[in-house]
């Protein structure tokens, strides 16, 4: 049983992710475009000059390659050496950029310090979520932004949506339970067979002119197949995963010590940001 805010099971599976889906320049397309849905509400515009900063669970490093030669100083943590090692090859020549094997709980910087931070797609895997919320605000400098993505409980979707995502969920718990090359053959033949089927469906009906925000992984309709595969293994080969609602995630911010919280309305969902108090 751990006594810490991570999940060994789980931090070695994305280190298998990572090291399958490394993301380098060869595999990038449509990964900027990614970027800026994530960052769409991020403050750029009021960061310090050559400012500081870290990401937690940094895994390849995908997002930290854009965002480290915009930063005088980019902390990438990880609880994986795997993942690391990615990242430490993805972003070769990026001097803004320093390595940090470490968990949430166990953040190496010391508080009060950073001008920004960002965690995206993690949080929702540690088992205290609130908890590793509130140990990346305390890295921060007061007044500092921090955002955060977090998977959504569907609380803007329909019912038969929710349902559909039941049905996606049981299928996850058995699939996460295999071992990893079992959980890859599944996972591929799922972004074949599921994913990009589905994802191009919404693309042509995006084109023919009907709204298609309601329509099963209508956010992957621009992605490329190798992002469909990636997100394929990490939905469906992670033992651990939480959802929570909009109105849980702001108080869960306002908790960890952030205000003036805003969300992006526009998918991934669900994205926010806030300041440290």
């Amino acid at each position: 049983m751990n006594t810490n805010n991570r999940d060994d099971a789980v931090v070695a599976g994305f280190g298998q992710e990572w090291k399958t889906f490394t993301h380098s320049i060869a595999n990038s397309e449509g990964l900027e475009r990614n970027f800026a849905d994530y960052f769409a509400i991020f403050p750029w515009d009021k960061l310090p000059a050559q400012a500081k900063g870290f990401d937690i669970g940094c895994g390849s490093g995908r997002w930290a390659r854009f965002v480290a030669p915009k930063v005088g100083e980019l902390h990438c943590i990880d609880a994986s050496d795997e993942a690391l090692t990615v990242a430490r090859s993805n972003l070769q020549g990026v001097p803004q950029a320093q390595f940090h094997l470490a968990s949430v709980d166990a953040i190496p910087l010391p508080d009060d310090s950073m001008d920004f931070g960002y965690s995206l797609g993690v949080l929702h895997h540690v088992p205290d979520t609130t908890a590793g919320l509130a140990t990346c605000v305390r890295k921060l400098r007061r007044g500092a932004p921090f955002l955060v993505y977090l998977y959504y409980a569907f609380d803007n979707r329909p019912a038969w949506f929710r349902g559909v995502w039941r049905v996606s969920d049981m299928a996850r718990r058995l699939i996460s339970s295999r071992p990893f090359w079992v959980k890859r053959i599944a996972c591929e033949v799922l972004a074949l067979m599921v994913y990009w089927p589905l994802a191009r469906l919404a693309l042509l009906g995006e084109r023919a002119g009907r709204k298609v925000g309601n329509w099963p992984l209508s956010a992957y309709r621009q992605a490329s197949f190798y992002v469909m595969r990636n997100d394929s293994l990490d939905r469906f080969g992670t033992k651990l995963e939480q959802r929570f609602t909009r109105a849980e995630i702001e108080a869960m911010m306002q908790r960890a010590g952030l205000d003036q919280i805003q969300f992006s309305e526009a998918e991934p969902y669900w994205c926010a940001v806030g300041y440290k108090q």
